[in-house]
């Protein structure tokens, strides 16, 4: 699979929950993951702007519980299994500890606008923006529109957005071209 042997992050999901899921992709050999570390899982919450360039607080356990995030995340948005009250709790646990500070100020003009920031810089409030991602897709967005690559090699996600609905690849230009092309091949070579 060698357009995925890149360290940089893939965000062709549509959707903050589908490319959190998609910060591991390949297969075998091919196969990476953006947070397979603490400082990776940064990079990762930084390229999808979930936290500012200059954040450089410690962050000790963020890509473990990234990485469980993640796996609760794949298997929540998979309409072809049944769900486990547990996945929920991890969801739910990251939702409550790292639920933002919302408070009402004035802005330039006197009128009284919500401000919200997060709470701190624990790994709960790092991953609540994920989090909260996941829960609007879960509960507001159409599952039935979330499709895997169908190239052969490719575990990408996205949300089918077409107006046709009949979405195939990650990417055009990535599998969508390659796989084309293989098949233009296989054509020519049958006759």
């Amino acid at each position: 699979m060698t357009p995925h042997t890149t360290p940089t992050p893939h965000f062709i999901g549509n959707d903050l929950a589908l490319d959190f899921i998609n910060s591991a992709f390949g297969t075998g050999d091919s196969s990476w993951d953006c947070l397979a570390d603490d400082a990776g899982a940064i990079a990762w919450l930084k390229a999808a702007g979930q936290m500012a360039p200059e954040f450089d607080a410690p962050a000790a356990g963020l890509a473990a519980q990234a990485r469980s995030l993640r796996t609760v995340a794949a298997r929540l948005i998979d309409l072809d299994k049944q769900r486990d009250p547990r996945d929920f709790e991890v969801v739910n646990q990251i939702l409550e500890a790292g639920r933002p500070v919302r408070t009402l100020v004035l802005d330039a003009n006197a009128k009284p606008v919500l401000m919200e920031r997060r709470r701190d810089d624990s790994v709960a409030s790092l991953l609540e923006p994920v989090a909260t991602a996941l829960l609007q897709l879960l509960t507001q967005g159409e599952l039935a529109q979330v499709r895997q690559c169908e190239a052969h090699d490719c575990t990408l996600r996205f949300l089918d957005i077409t107006k046709s609905g009949r979405r195939r690849w990650c990417s055009m230009a990535v599998c969508g071209n390659r796989m084309k092309v293989a098949a233009f091949r296989a054509r020519k070579e049958a006759r």
